[in-house]
């Protein structure tokens, strides 16, 4: 009896081990431009060169019907505000920011997308 238990407790504490290592592991990648999906979490519409773009945690999006694509981010289209986790980046004497791969500039009170 007590050895079926501590093969339990064991057994839990590797499972929980492997959890947690498996949590820390998240990587902020920007999906594959194509991506095709039917929602998004409170995106900001912004127009640029005359087409509207949806902005949603940190990933552009163009629709197409009722679906959403998955773009590259337009060089240029400036947004209020970053998506928390981003990070600030000195690049050749430059304060950048940088989020899902995506680097940004600040320009007045928001922030433009720019290549790099």
């Amino acid at each position: 009896m007590m050895k079926n238990v501590k093969i339990i407790l064991v057994a839990a504490i590797l499972f929980g081990t492997l959890s947690s290592l498996s949590a820390q592991r998240i990587v902020k990648v920007y999906p594959r431009h194509g991506t095709v999906v039917t929602t998004l979490h409170k995106p900001k519409v912004v127009v640029h060169k005359g087409i509207n773009f949806h902005f949603a945690d940190g990933v552009w999006y163009k629709v197409r019907g009722r679906k959403y694509i998955v773009c590259a981010a337009p060089t240029g289209i400036a947004v209020r505000r970053l998506p928390r986790g981003n990070k600030v980046v000195i690049h050749n004497g430059r304060k950048l920011y940088k989020y899902k791969g995506i680097w940004y500039k600040k320009k007045g009170r928001g922030y433009v997308v720019i290549n790099v």
